[in-house]
């Protein structure tokens, strides 16, 4: 990193002016899971996002997006809810226009400024009457320490919370720039079922932090997979109030350039985060390719990897199958040259070499079982072809994937 970051906790609270609160209304029928969040900023906030590329768009997305478009890229809240996605509904966009209206009438905002988000099964028409019961319990308990409540009220098959947070220094004044994420399952993201909600309270511009936002997410997002399976509602959003003070962003100076390693900061962990917690995953894959000739072959190369069905079992059954790696090598979609190619495997119990200029070479299978056993695992790619480099991540594929999504409905 270039510039000094400095993790602090609070998630999507964590930023100034930021407040959320979470609740259980009724749509997840387990009542110690909380199942409708809303995160509302004091002031109104410049606003960026991207979505999924499926054709098969969430309802939520294609309202927020007409939200934004309407709003010149203006919003003051979010509201979402887990265990249904409002998806392939017939009347999805009118439940989701619903959702931004009850939000804003209770914040005495215009709908146009609520960012709405759902996920969940896929088809099932998403019950109105909970959440219309729940909006006014669910912003008397707004809280500038609800991020916990909110974050909680987005996961679905995750087994862990998933937030960061960075506070770092523009124009002499103590920024902070946090988020919450959600995703287990169903994660390929190509924008980017992964809910990204980010806070801010940096001055920026809307179209230079659309800018960032977007080349981040390539190197970040983009480089997630754990199934292979780009889902339907995907969306990330930053809100940014400015209410940190600093003069407003509005070139692409180093006050930018701060503020987006601070957005890389915070979506690289998220994505670690959301790899690691893959369904059924026991294991993180982390690659990163070197010496490419630029930044496309690199994200390719590395993304191949991890998503190898070989390659996850061969991680999660231990098994030193270097040939599984370098099959997914060559055929990532790049132009390179397979025979200048080396790759080693490493974690927190030793590195092995497993590759030299496309040849598998010799080692010690037990040094390879032990680096192999450990929870996190790197594999290092040189394409020795320039000097870009990138990273992906993914997780190991286990029996208890294909049981998870078994039963998913249930």
């Amino acid at each position: 990193m270039k510039y000094d970051f400095k993790k602090v906790n609070g998630g999507v609270c964590a930023a100034k002016g930021f407040s959320a609160n979470g609740l259980n209304c009724g749509i997840n029928p387990d009542k110690n899971k909380n199942d409708l969040c809303l995160v509302y900023s004091d002031v109104m906030c410049n606003t960026a996002a991207v979505y999924t590329q499926n054709k098969v768009k969430g309802a939520p997305i294609v309202v927020t997006k007409r939200n934004l478009e309407k709003s010149g890229g203006k919003s003051q809240a979010i509201i979402a809810n887990s265990k249904n996605a409002n998806t392939a509904n017939a009347d999805g966009e009118q439940k989701a226009e619903r959702m931004c209206i009850l939000a804003a009438q209770e914040l005495d905002i215009s709908p146009e400024q609520v960012i709405v988000a759902s996920t969940g099964v896929i088809g099932e028409v998403l019950p109105i009457e909970p959440i219309e019961n729940a909006v006014k319990k669910l912003k008397e308990g707004l809280s500038y320490d609800g991020n916990e409540r909110a974050v909680n009220a987005i996961m679905t098959t995750d087994t862990v919370k998933k937030e960061f947070a960075v506070q770092f220094i523009i124009d002499g004044k103590t920024c902070t720039l946090g988020g919450m994420a959600k995703g287990s399952g169903m994660i390929h993201p190509n924008m980017a079922t992964t809910l990204n909600f980010i806070t801010t309270d940096t001055a920026i511009e809307s179209e230079l932090m659309q800018k960032a936002l977007s080349e981040v997410v390539k190197v970040t997002y983009n480089c997630l997979t754990v199934d292979g399976d780009t889902s339907t509602n995907d969306m990330i959003s930053v809100m940014a109030n400015g209410m940190a003070g600093n003069e407003m962003i509005c070139t692409e100076n180093e006050y930018y350039e701060i503020f987006k390693e601070a957005l890389y900061e915070v979506l690289m962990n998220l994505t670690r985060m959301l790899a690691k917690d893959g369904e059924g995953a026991t294991k993180l894959i982390e690659c990163t390719c070197e010496k490419a000739s630029d930044l496309d072959t690199a994200i390719t190369v590395a993304k191949s990897i991890v998503r190898s069905p070989l390659v996850k079992s061969g991680i999660f059954g231990s098994d030193a199958n270097w040939g599984r790696i370098l099959c997914a090598i060559g055929y990532a979609e790049a132009d390179f040259d397979i025979n200048k190619v080396d790759v080693d495997v490493s974690s927190g119990a030793g590195s092995i070499a497993a590759c030299r200029n496309g040849l598998i070479i010799g080692f010690s299978e037990e040094e390879a079982k032990k680096v192999l056993l450990e929870d996190e695992i790197f594999i290092d790619v040189k394409l020795n072809n320039g000097d870009i480099s990138a990273k992906a991540w993914g997780c190991d594929l286990t029996y208890d994937y294909v049981k998870i999504n078994g039963d998913y409905r249930s």
